[in-house]
């Protein structure tokens, strides 16, 4: 079977409706039913927007710019926008007024596309506002009203454009904005051959086929969810159904029964979260069984490491399948065969428990800035614990001269035609991350293995130096000391300090519950300022930093009980801490706890 290499993005749709045309492209769950769109009826749509959009006067170089969820209108006003060879502006729902006015204003977007009437309502006055803007519809709307996504629609049904059959790779495509954990978002200028460079390899590396599924719930403003569940499952004629929310997500999993699932470590460590606890309610036979299986699972794959087998653990490790396993993945559907996960590095030991369930995780690394992928594992050629190999067309180099004592370290340098083409209006910005042979400096400290297989040990902006002299970088052991079962969230500092400190969110329902079992209860003030809580955490952050050197553990902790999440400003839209804003929210608690 021949793979396929596109060239642009409006050739790979064109190419997957010819093929796929019957087929579910997208579903939605509608009035408690999933209602299919075809690859065919999204070809329809696509054809009818971008007329909508000509009319409103884009055209080739323009920006348009969405604030949307993930969804069918999500998908046709960006393929719509590619077909004029104009460049689309994704931005999410929950982010900051401020922030669209910036976006809009810097990458100077001509025409909006909103999906709520209260987001229309807050901005459909901006055209007086923003220089560029000429336009804003909302999909909300009742398609008679002419601001309606289905009035343009209608619009460019009654008077066709045709796509633009001449598309350069080169040419600009979109920006994303980086998510801004320092400052101002910075807009990413990719271009068409950046996006179809990263699924051309995917689909190399890891080739889906049309009766693959996921349930979309990463937004596709972030560059991951876009490239690798948006463009890449188009490209290959897979189905996406669209998550209600994220509350509801393991639901949907269970009701769309997908086959794989595209995520970020933060849904792996909930999942991870919630089978150990439900078997520790369990308790009994059942908890024995798994935790049994779980070893077995465990010992087989270690043999199978080394190129050997054991007719003993795989009879047992086909009884615990079939006895526990399987009914661990049927409430994700029972067809969830693998997953990616990107964003952020995976905790070995929750992508080795994922993994001994039957759920094989495949973690790859990159940034917006890359398209975004630049490592994955794939099937055949996987590392537990890295984040693969380069892509095909990729190169990964580390340089060692960016980080002090950094011994087989270093910062880590993509090569390739993922390549992001520059951020907008930022010469000096692109200047500093890019070499004179065009690599991209990522920013991240890494390592590669005698195998090829890269390493994520951290952000070098991140890494700071204690009092004496010793190197910390703190997302390792946040991402570690997330495991246990009573902490959510977990904020380490200790830079020109002599030890390390935390915050720690509190898993509040696992803390109640707790104290029930011990005969106390009071407010959750009173909760999280008992001695009692205090130590249980204490206890917790030892047990889990168990492998972290002496140096690097927590010697003193505060408790919190409300979450950091993008609505406080404390995470991006992608889920990543924003230190500084944590910093200046609560440096005076923090100022308490080095005495």
């Amino acid at each position: 079977m021949t793979t396929p290499k596109f060239n642009d993005l409006v050739d790979m749709q064109q190419q997957s409706v010819a093929a796929f045309g019957n087929r579910t492209l997208f579903s939605t769950k509608e009035a408690g039913v999933w209602q299919p769109t075809t690859y065919a009826e999204f070809g329809r749509r696509v054809n009818d927007f971008r007329g909508g959009l000509a009319a409103q006067g884009v055209g080739v170089g323009d920006a348009v710019a969405i604030i949307s969820a993930n969804r069918v209108e999500w998908a046709v006003a960006a393929y719509a926008t590619y077909g004029l060879g104009a460049t689309f502006v994704p931005m999410y729902e929950h982010q900051l007024e401020a922030d669209w006015e910036y976006i809009l204003n810097d990458s100077g977007a001509k025409y909006l596309v909103v999906s709520t009437r209260s987001i229309y309502d807050t901005l459909s006055g901006w055209t007086d506002k923003i220089d560029a803007l000429e336009g804003v519809c909302c999909m909300a709307l009742p398609r008679e009203d002419d601001a309606s996504f289905g009035a343009l629609e209608a619009e460019g049904r009654e008077t066709p454009v045709p796509v633009k059959d001449d598309i350069d790779p080169e040419s600009l495509c979109g920006f994303i904005y980086t998510s801004g954990t320092t400052g101002k978002p910075k807009g990413v200028l990719l271009s068409h051959g950046n996006f179809t460079s990263n699924v051309n390899a995917m689909h190399q590396v890891f080739p889906l086929t049309t009766e693959d599924s996921s349930v979309s719930f990463l937004p596709w403003a972030h560059s991951f969810g876009q490239t690798v569940e948006l463009h890449a499952m188009i490209s290959m004629g897979c189905t996406v159904a669209f998550a209600e929310s994220i509350e509801k997500l393991v639901d949907n999993i269970a009701e769309v029964k997908p086959t794989l699932l595209v995520s970020v470590p933060r849904i792996f460590n909930k999942i991870y979260d919630g089978l150990n606890k439900k078997m520790n309610e369990a308790g009994g036979l059942k908890k024995k069984l798994f935790w049994a299986g779980m070893e077995n699972e465990g010992e087989r794959r270690k043999l199978a490491l080394g190129g050997r087998s054991s007719l003993m653990l795989n009879l047992k490790g086909a009884f615990y399948d079939k006895l526990v396993f399987s009914k661990v993945r049927e409430r994700f559907g029972g067809r969830l065969r693998y997953a990616f996960s990107g964003g952020a590095a995976i905790s070995t030991e929750v992508a080795e428990f994922i993994d001994r369930v039957g759920i094989m995780i495949y973690e790859g690394y990159g940034l917006t800035e890359t398209s975004p992928v630049a490592t994955a594992n794939c099937r055949g050629h996987r590392k537990i614990g890295s984040v693969g190999r380069a892509l095909p067309g990729v190169r990964i180099e580390i340089d060692s001269t960016a980080i002090e004592n950094a011994g087989d370290e270093g910062e880590i340098i993509v090569h390739g035609p993922n390549v992001m083409k520059g951020y907008h209006n930022l010469d000096e910005e692109t200047a500093k991350v890019m070499t004179d042979d065009g690599g991209f400096r990522t920013g991240d400290r890494g390592r590669l293995d005698s195998d090829g297989y890269l390493y994520i040990t951290g952000r070098i902006k991140e890494q700071y130096k204690l009092e004496n002299g010793k190197y910390v970088v703190p997302a390792p052991l946040e991402e570690q000391l997330q495991l246990s079962p009573y902490i959510v969230q977990v904020y380490v500092d200790g830079a020109n300090r002599p030890y390390n400190a935390a915050l720690i969110v509190a898993d509040l329902p696992a803390l109640e519950k707790w104290a029930a079992g011990q005969g106390f209860g009071g407010s959750t003030e009173d909760l999280l300022a008992r001695e009692d809580t205090k130590r249980l955490i204490a206890d917790e952050l030892a047990k889990f930093a168990a492998d972290f050197k002496g140096y690097e553990r927590i010697r003193e902790f505060a408790l919190l009980s409300e979450e950091f999440t993008p609505a406080n400003g404390l995470l991006t839209p992608s889920l990543k801490l924003k230190r500084r804003k944590v910093i200046e929210k609560y440096e005076d608690l923090l100022n308490t706890l080095w005495k």
